[in-house]
């Protein structure tokens, strides 16, 4: 008997809330509850873009020792800084181990990890539980954002995102690019900013 299509399997199909990645593009939606990734020079941009999306704090995990910082003046106009919650784990075991916690936990609506390396599969697994949890004992379902260096590639990740700037259509235009979704084909669109809109505009690149 031939092996049965990925897309046909009997495995339940996931459905519940899912966070647009804008406003203005509600198709484009990573699912709560689960755990996605994000790569790429603008990477944090990405996140802020979801945390825009959400209400209440935004924690935002990353390592003591890695000195790349949001800056407040420049977060405003997305967010109000005062949402965002900095945690900084000393030992490198601590930083997964601490967005694993934040997300079992159900407290916050968008909990972001920046980190200098790739997980490994185990510890992706374990953060999709823990967020699974959250969705049924906490106050909120939770998305986990990691945060990954150059093309990424974080196995066992729900999505993976490419955001990187293209300065060729201003000072606020952007590639954005799917790199990665279980039900979903690759795709990339191209993003601008009018200086005086607060929204992006998207279009298929």
């Amino acid at each position: 008997m031939p092996a049965p299509h990925p897309l046909l399997t009997r495995r339940p199909q996931r459905t519940g809330p899912t966070l647009a990645l804008l406003p203005s593009t509600p198709d484009l939606a990573l699912a709560h509850a689960r755990v996605h990734e994000a790569c790429g020079a603008a990477r944090r941009t990405l996140a802020l873009w979801l945390a825009a999306q959400t209400q209440g704090p935004v924690i935002w995990v990353a390592p003591s020792w890695v000195r790349e910082e949001l800056h407040c003046d420049g977060v405003a106009s997305w967010i109000d800084p005062a949402r965002l919650i900095f945690v900084h784990p000393r030992r490198p075991e601590d930083v997964l181990w601490t967005m694993e916690e934040i997300l079992r936990a159900g407290a916050v609506s968008l909990a972001v990890a920046d980190l200098p390396g790739l997980p490994g599969l185990t510890q992706v697994r374990r953060m999709h539980l823990a967020a699974e949890t959250g969705a049924t004992e906490g106050r909120y379902a939770p998305l986990g954002l990691l945060l990954t260096p150059g093309a990424g590639g974080a196995a066992g990740v729900e999505t993976r995102w490419h955001l990187a700037p293209a300065h060729a259509q201003g000072p606020e235009g952007w590639r954005l690019e799917r790199l990665r979704a279980r039900t979903a084909p690759r795709q990339s669109w191209d993003i601008h900013r009018p200086q005086a809109d607060m929204l992006p505009k998207i279009k298929p690149a």
